[in-house]
């Protein structure tokens, strides 16, 4: 099987010529959308990642170009249109669950250096300055931390936080039971938000939930608190965090995605002008935090990635069951 393979950076092409045996890939740096949509003439497969676009105009392309499965190397597949797949007669798989353990941690690792401001202390130290003014922080012990999604990765989480002595409350539209025998509590939203100290999202993109944090649910949130969200971008409604910062509304802002990260993250953008005048905004609090979607980049996620992604493609070529479809 030929796989035109889309967004390529190095950690891809390791990984990947690493565990592949049997099938030809070509590597291609640009994303795929409708320009580059004629890269995978002849190909069978593509294979794509979170800021790829599927359009419909896309997937059209792809099967006049002969390709029969779009494999993600994810596990969301929001970015592209399920339909028009399945009316143009091409498979879509997915990577479900890679690491939820690599997520989970570095939402942790978003709190605790939110908290206990360990990227100012670094940058302190290096230019001589040992004082401590300013970053106080606060103990996690004991503090209510609101999961907003209890799959893989929201359960993984969950447990870390019951494991520093966090109260961990969740909301979720079906309740983990093995997470309420720990001593998870699920709430109604609302009430999740209201008692939160922090607030970590863990849930999928949907049309339901996509600005689930918007200015209403800000509001309802503890003065003070801290939001996290490793999740995906557009469950945040940017606008309306910035106003919350602004006022105060909003402690702490913790991010690994962002709504408009398609032309902004996985790239070097150090020598050009940044037009987006929101991440810019957000860039200029101190008490916010922004790493750029490395939530999954770790070697056990990575070597799952490639693994269960070239699976999925053996599975398909040689007509078995597809464990990872998405219908």
């Amino acid at each position: 099987m030929t796989i035109a393979f889309f967004s390529t950076k190095p950690y891809d092409k390791e990984y990947f010529e690493r565990y592949n045996k049997q099938h030809t890939i070509l590597f291609f740096e640009d994303p795929l959308n409708e320009q580059t949509v004629k890269l995978a003439k002849d190909c069978d497969a593509v294979c794509a990642f979170v800021n790829d676009r599927l359009s419909e105009v896309v997937i059209k392309a792809l099967a006049a170009y002969g390709v029969t499965i779009i494999a993600q190397r994810c596990a969301g597949f929001n970015n592209v249109d399920i339909k028009a797949a399945k009316e143009n007669n091409i498979a879509v798989v997915r990577v479900p669950a890679y690491s939820p353990h690599a997520v989970a941690e570095h939402a942790l690792a978003l709190i605790m250096t939110l908290n206990r401001k360990t990227h100012k202390a670094y940058n302190r130290i290096r230019e001589g300055n040992f004082s401590l003014d300013r970053l106080t922080g606060f103990d996690l012990f004991g503090k209510t931390v609101g999961v907003v999604g209890t799959g893989k990765i929201g359960v993984c989480f969950a447990r870390i936080m019951l494991g520093l002595g966090c109260n961990v409350i969740a909301f979720d539209v079906m309740a983990n039971k093995e997470l309420q025998a720990a001593g998870v509590i699920y709430l109604p939203l609302i009430e999740l938000l209201e008692k939160s100290d922090i607030v970590s999202l863990h849930c999928p993109l949907t049309e339901e939930t996509k600005h689930l944090i918007n200015s209403s649910s800000l509001d309802r949130m503890k003065t003070g608190a801290m939001l996290i969200n490793s999740s995906r971008g557009a469950l945040v409604d940017t606008k309306a965090v910035i106003h919350a910062l602004k006022k105060s509304k909003l402690g702490y802002l913790g991010l690994d995605v962002y709504e408009q990260e398609e032309k902004l993250f996985f790239n070097d953008l150090s020598e050009n002008i940044i037009e987006d005048d929101m991440i810019l905004r957000l860039l200029s609090f101190p008490n916010v935090l922004i790493t750029s979607h490395q939530g999954f980049l770790t070697d056990e996620a990575l070597t799952q990635i490639a693994l269960v992604t070239l699976q999925n493609l053996t599975d398909f070529e040689q007509g078995k069951v597809l464990e990872n479809v998405v219908e």
